[in-house]
């Protein structure tokens, strides 16, 4: 047997954008990369609103007028743990 026969000749290789996986790998950082650039988008493009300066006083005040309102305007949580309880044994 000759040198030449028992060698075994390479495969040609190929240009690397022709292999399938390469793409596969690249193109899970590419999408990151577009989505980010979407989300830096939407965020500059659509700024949060801005709470009022009295947000606070605001708060206070919804609050006072719900323990001074009738029983229509019991809050959900009293008005759902007494919803069972006997006219006679309800808090007034």
């Amino acid at each position: 047997m000759s040198a030449d026969s028992s060698m075994k000749a390479a495969p040609e290789s190929q240009p690397w954008w022709k292999y399938g996986h390469v793409w596969l790998v690249i193109t899970g950082p590419v999408i990151v990369v577009i989505a980010s650039f979407v989300t830096l988008w939407l965020a500059l493009s659509r700024p949060d609103p801005v709470l009022a300066e009295d947000y606070y006083q605001r708060g206070l005040d919804i609050n006072k007028t719900l323990k001074s309102a009738d029983s229509g305007m019991t809050p959900a949580i009293k008005g759902r743990n007494h919803a069972a309880t006997p006219v006679q044994d309800q808090p007034r």
